[in-house]
């Protein structure tokens, strides 16, 4: 089969949720045993999310050749649960960068660089990468709203490529919102028609629409849809908020979506499509036999986007153990060490999750002297990590100025520290450990046995270090290096062995985590809160 081509485009408003309809679709195409690409390609004029602060666009996502992605990817891999590369996160930057740097070497010949056909050209180049390896349907998803201005080259990019391709490898698939306007106690349409004319005054009608809300729409509403969008009435999505992301796929599932995604790109329906283990996991989400409030300290509590992935990766583990999981934020700038105090011994278990800068420091290190006096279980990620060495090295080893040299004054000591071979980098990413890396684990350390493997490879995205000047002090302390880089020169896993669970990682392990193959790290961590709880 010619790989078919799926565009998922967004109108009315932001924040729809392309990104879970784009996931759901290539989870819905999984089951029925077809191979899925996915990529989302970015209006904005940054080369990728990785200096962007996280208040204005969430968690930045790593993947393993490490790419600093949109959140979205992670979204697709842990849905469609794969691993996805480069070519799948591509921005208007990144597309502008690539043309601008052919025109300086000459590759154009001198040619007048324009819009059209030359940023467009390199769009549908990427795509079509995306489809290098094959597979049976590349979803692609446009972030933005239709209209944007900084939009407008990728849906122009859009309508080429269908015509380019053919209509019959190429579907275009709508997201609009039908708002429930509760003065009039009714759904209104008008929004979604006046999108979706938008989208066809740019060159693209729609073959699905799929319409968020709060309430089901009627078959009259559907029909009236129709009548004004030239959308089939059977091709008009119903898909109204559901208490979980992972209970989308199961909605669309009995709306039909995939169904006619297949239908409109003339493919023949599977006889099988096996959801068996996702009705699972929502089964146990649904119904849970206990109740867990985890803890999450850092600096961007006000959005939960900025640590998305730590927060789903703590949902994937809380279902493993049919556990809910309620989080409890806890601003780090304003946390002084007794609200640590009185805060962490009500939670069940905290994470101290990554981040950059000095804003927030200390109370995070209060927060894991809270978590390591009270016995209460504790997961250090990125920065979690090297506040956890700092605290230690503060607090049990006796060196009282301990910091990092990422936010030290005169007169500290640098138990976290660049590498020498990192001190000649420059550039914000160019000091950083992006992407997978190896990690050898100890014999018989909690790191290992809930590993179960002495090894393993796990994403990173960070500049500093443990120092190996001071290894040597903290371990005779009680500090345990569980994991290292193979070579044993590098730090990833500490913990500490008179605690149920006090465990952190240099790396990232939500990022690795799926509801179907929760990651190890996060299920020790919610082992570890429900044996507290039981005892």
């Amino acid at each position: 089969m010619k790989t078919k081509y799926i565009f998922v485009t967004g109108g009315v408003v932001s924040s729809l949720g392309k990104g879970i309809v784009a996931a759901s679709l290539g989870k819905l195409l999984s089951a029925r045993g077809f191979s899925i690409n996915i990529q989302k390609l970015d209006p904005y004029l940054n080369v990728d999310p990785g200096t962007m602060s996280p208040f204005q666009h969430g968690e930045v996502f790593v993947t393993a050749d490490g790419a600093e992605t949109d959140l979205d990817l992670g979204h697709y891999e842990r849905f469609i649960n794969c691993n996805l590369n480069k070519t799948c996160s591509i921005t208007a930057g990144k597309i502008y960068q690539e043309v601008l740097e052919k025109e300086r070497r000459g590759d154009y010949l001198g040619a007048t660089i324009q819009v059209i056909p030359h940023i467009t050209d390199t769009i549908k180049a990427h795509i079509l990468a995306a489809g290098k390896e094959e597979p049976d349907f590349v979803i692609i998803e446009i972030g933005g709203t239709v209209g944007d201005i900084e939009g407008l080259q990728f849906i122009e990019a859009l309508r080429q490529f269908r015509l380019d391709m053919g209509s019959h490898n190429v579907l275009s698939i709508h997201t609009t919102l039908i708002p429930f306007i509760s003065a009039a106690g009714e759904l209104k349409t008008k929004p979604t028609q006046h999108s979706v004319q938008q989208l066809r005054s740019l060159g693209i009608q729609p073959d699905i629409l799929v319409c968020r809300s709060q309430h089901a729409i009627s078959e009259s509403e559907r029909k009236k849809i129709s009548l004004f969008t030239n959308v089939p009435v059977e091709a008009v999505i119903s898909c109204i908020d559901q208490r979980s992301i992972y209970q989308v796929p199961l909605a669309l599932e009995d709306e039909g979506l995939a169904g006619q995604a297949l239908a409109r790109l003339g493919i023949a329906e599977r006889n099988t499509v096996d959801l068996t283990r996702w009705r699972e996991l929502i089964q146990k989400f649904e119904n849970p036999n206990y109740s867990l409030t985890i803890g999450i300290a850092g600096k961007y509590t006000q959005l939960s986007d900025a640590y998305i992935s730590v927060v789903e990766a703590l949902k994937h583990a809380g279902i493993s153990y049919q556990c809910s999981i309620r989080i409890e934020w806890i601003n780090a700038e304003d946390c002084l060490p007794e609200q640590a105090d009185e805060v962490v011994q009500k939670l069940d278990a905290i994470v101290v999750p990554g981040g950059f800068g000095i804003r927030g420091i200390e109370g995070k290190i209060n927060v894991i002297t809270a978590a390591r006096k009270h016995q209460v279980p504790f997961l250090g990620i990125c920065l979690g990590l090297q506040c956890a060495v700092i605290e230690f090295a503060r607090n049990v080893c006796g060196i009282l100025n301990a910091h990092s040299a990422e936010f030290m004054n005169i007169g500290d000591t640098p138990v976290i520290d660049l590498m020498e071979e990192q001190k000649q980098k420059i550039g914000l990413g160019g000091t950083m450990r992006l992407g997978s890396y190896p990690c050898k684990l100890t014999q018989n350390s909690k790191a290992a046995t809930t590993y179960n493997t002495l090894e393993a490879n796990e994403r990173h995205r960070h500049r500093y270090e443990v120092n190996n000047q001071f290894r040597a002090t903290l371990e005779a302390a009680g500090l345990q290096f569980s994991g290292t880089s193979p070579d044993g020169s590098l730090v990833e896993i500490i913990e500490l062995n008179n605690h149920p669970w006090f465990v952190a990682a240099q790396f990232h392990p939500e990022l690795q985590s799926r509801p179907e193959r929760p990651h190890p790290l996060f299920c020790g961590l919610i082992g570890a809160a429900l044996e507290k709880r039981q005892a």
